[in-house]
C-alpha cells in the first residue's frame, strides 16, 4: 500500500521508515530507526530526487508508480551515490528505459563501482551550476564535494525555492506521519539524533560543508529537503545556525562531558567526585558516560555539544585502556577543535594513561589541556583531596 505526502502542489514525498535497522551503516545504533526521503516532482516532465535502501524498496516502488498514475518517469536525479540511497536505480531504469539518470561525473563513476548493470543510454551528466528544466520548475545543480562523500551535489528548485540537500540537515530518526520539521517536537525528538548523525558521520568535513553553506544559504531558500529525517519549511535559520556552529567546532553551549575509563569502580569514583565538586561550584548540566557501556556515536555528539570535556582513563597493558584510546582517536579522526579539556589517569604501576591522553589531545587542532593532569594511585586516597581540589578549581576557572 503507497504511503505518500504532498511538500507543495506539485512535489511528493515518496520516502519511508525503517524501524527493523539496528545500527546506521552497521556502526551507529538507531533506537528509533531512520528514513529514507525521496521526492517526485510532476510537471510537463517528471523528476524523482534520489532512490531509497533496499530495506524499503517495495513500498517506494508502490509510492512512485502511484504518484506517477501511468506517466512515464523523465529523470531520476541522484545527489547522493550511498547505497541507502541508490538501491533502487536498477529497478527504476528497468520499469522506465528512458528514464535520464543524472549526476556528475563521481556520480556515475561510484554507480559503476556498485552496481553491475548497462545504464550508458540513461546517462545525462552535469556540472556545477548546470539546469534543468521540468517545463514550470527548473532545477539547478551544485555540487557539494565531501560532505559527506567526493560526488555530493545540492539541487535547487529555483521556483518554489526548494533545497535537495543530500545528506545534510539529516537526522537519525524515523517519521512518525509528521513529515515537516514544525509538524514535531523537533528540539526534544530529533536535535540530539541530527548532532549525532552530523558529529560522527559528517563532522571530519567541516570546511566543506562551510564551503557548501556559503553556496546554498540563503533567503531564497523557503524548504529544505534532506535524505533523513524531516522537511524544512519554517525557522530555516534554526537548523543552518546550527550547522554553522557544528561545522565550525564551535560548542553550542557551556558544559562539561566527563567520560572514563574504569576498570574496579576506582576511575568512575573519581570522576563522580570531581563531578560533584564542580556541581558544588555551580556548573550545570553535565554529563558523564563510561567509554566501556555507552556507544561512542553518543559520547561524541555531546562533545560537539559542550564547551569542555574531561577524560579519565586508566592504564591496560601498559598503555591506554582500548575503549578511551578508541574513542580519543575518533575524535581526532573527526577534526574535533576548539575545547578545554581535563586528564585524569591511573595506575597500579607504570602509569601512562595520562602521558598517552595528553599525546592524543594535544595533536589536536585548538585544544587546551586545563590545569595539571591528576593522578591516581589504584584508588583515590583522603590524603590527595588537596591536589584533587586545586585540579577542580583550574578546571572550573576555565569555565568562568
Amino acid at each position: 500500500m503507497h504511503c505518500v505526502q504532498k511538500i507543495s502542489e506539485n512535489i511528493y514525498w515518496v520516502g519511508g521508515n525503517d524501524r527493523r535497522l539496528e545500527r546506521f551503516e552497521n556502526m551507529f545504533p538507531l533506537p528509533n530507526g531512520v528514513c529514507y526521503n525521496s521526492f517526485l516532482i510532476l510537471d510537463e516532465k517528471t523528476a524523482l530526487m534520489d532512490s531509497v535502501d533496499t530495506a524499503i524498496s517495495r513500498l517506494f516502488i508502490e509510492n512512485v508508480t502511484h504518484v506517477l498514475n501511468g506517466r512515464d518517469l523523465d529523470y531520476l536525479v541522484i545527489n547522493h551515490t550511498e547505497p541507502d540511497h541508490c538501491a533502487n536505480i536498477e529497478e527504476i531504469v528497468k520499469r522506465y528505459p528512458n528514464v535520464k539518470i543524472v549526476g556528475n561525473k563521481k556520480t556515475f563513476q561510484f554507480i559503476g563501482q556498485f552496481y553491475d548493470f548497462d545504464y550508458s543510454k540513461n546517462v545525462l551528466e552535469v556540472n556545477d551550476g548546470d539546469t534543468l528544466s521540468l517545463g514550470k520548475h527548473n532545477l539547478k545543480f551544485m555540487t557539494a564535494p565531501m560532505v559527506h562523500w567526493p560526488e555530493v551535489m545540492f539541487t535547487y528548485e529555483e521556483t518554489e525555492k526548494i533545497l535537495f540537500s543530500a545528506d545534510a540537515f539529516g537526522t537519525f530518526g524515523a517519521l512518525a506521519g509528521n513529515i515537516f520539521s514544525d509538524e514535531t517536537d523537533y528540539e526534544h525528538f530529533y536535535l540530539e539524533e541530527a548532532r549525532r548523525y552530523y558529529a560522527n558521520i559528517v563532522g571530519k568535513y567541516g570546511q566543506q560543508v562551510r564551503n557548501a553553506l556559503k553556496k546554498v544559504c540563503s533567503d531564497e531558500v523557503k524548504m529544505i529537503c534532506s535524505l533523513h529525517g524531516p522537511v524544512w519549511r519554517e525557522n530555516l535559520s534554526y537548523i543552518i545556525d546550527k550547522y554553522e556552529k557544528w561545522s565550525g567546532y564551535e560548542p553550542e553551549k557551556s558544559g562539561v562531558v566527563l567520560v572514563y575509563a574504569s576498570m574496579y569502580g576506582n576511575m568512575e569514583n573519581t570522576v563522580n567526585v570531581i563531578a560533584n565538586k564542580l556541581a558544588i561550584k555551580g556548573v550545570k548540566d553535565m554529563r558523564i558516560y563510561d567509554v566501556s557501556k555507552t556507544h561512542p556515536s553518543y559520547i561524541i555528539s555531546d562533545i560537539w555539544k559542550y564547551s569542555h570535556a574531561i577524560f579519565g582513563s586508566v592504564t591496560y597493558n601498559m598503555g591506554l585502556y582500548y575503549g578511551m584510546e578508541s574513542l580519543l582517536y575518533e575524535l581526532k579522526a573527526l577534526n574535533l577543535q576548539n575545547r578545554k579539556v581535563g586528564l585524569v589517569g591511573s595506575g597500579t604501576w607504570a602509569s601512562q594513561s595520562v602521558r598517552i591522553m595528553n599525546e592524543i589531545v594535544s595533536s589536536m587542532k585548538n585544544m587546551e589541556i586545563v590545569g595539571t593532569p591528576f593522578e591516581i594511585t589504584s584508588s583515590m586516597k583522603q590524603n590527595q583531596e588537596e591536589t584533587l581540589d586545586k585540579f577542580v578549581e583550574e578546571f572550573y576557572n576555565s569555565i568562568k
